[in-house]
């Protein structure tokens, strides 16, 4: 085929390479690329670039992008969401206009130190790597932008649902672990949805069964 974008909505569970390597079996086609990692928890948009189109992969994950996350306070882990190992648990009497007020922050132009469990490498090796075998680095800040971050909902007594635009290289989970610090009762990210990347949105997304079925 000569090219085109797809949005997948996609599932939890899956890596975004995962995604690609699927779609390369159904659509018989070698080129195949992701506009934008998600963690195998995330759902949600996923734009793929089929054929002659993978070249504007590089725009795509440039791109400004927006997500539903769910913050567990209360919880730290070691990867800084809920499928990690439970580090610490505290009590929570954090009201939910505290996390408002807490929330203003982490808005704007900000620094963001990255997650050990991130694929980003020092001297040749991926950070999750290390981390894997227990090895802690230290990693420089850096300048991300939160264009907003709203309190949509209360879930539970120490669930939040958020609302997170944000710049490419921002790590939503280390997000959540950082405003739980703030509140000094500690966080993590519960469940992640990816709402809009690279100018597509949930409404164009298709699943892998669609995919599949034609």
């Amino acid at each position: 085929m000569p090219g085109g974008v797809l949005i997948i909505d996609k599932p939890e569970g899956w890596t975004s390479m995962d995604v690609c390597a699927k779609l390369r079996g159904i659509l018989h086609e070698r080129r195949v690329g992701h506009g934008g990692t998600l963690d195998p928890m995330a759902t949600g948009v996923l734009p793929v670039f089929v054929g002659r189109a993978t070249r504007a992969v590089q725009y795509a994950a440039d791109g400004e992008k927006e997500y539903r996350a769910v913050l567990r306070l209360g919880t730290v882990t070691d990867t800084q969401d809920v499928t990690g190992t439970v580090l610490e648990r505290r009590p929570v009497s954090v009201t939910a206009r505290e996390l408002e007020e807490a929330l203003a922050a982490f808005r704007g132009d900000i620094l963001q130190v990255p997650p050990m469990y991130s694929a980003i490498k020092r001297e040749g090796k991926k950070l999750y790597e290390l981390a894997r075998r227990g090895q802690e680095v230290e990693r420089q800040p850096r300048p991300i932008t939160i264009e907003a971050l709203d309190l949509l909902d209360q879930v539970s007594p120490t669930e939040y649902t958020l609302r997170v635009r944000c710049s490419k290289g921002t790590y939503v989970r280390t997000l959540c672990h950082d405003i739980g610090q703030a509140l000094g009762c500690g966080g993590a990210l519960f469940s992640l949805r990816r709402t809009q990347s690279a100018g597509f949105s949930l409404d164009q997304a298709v699943t892998m069964d669609q995919v599949s079925a034609h």
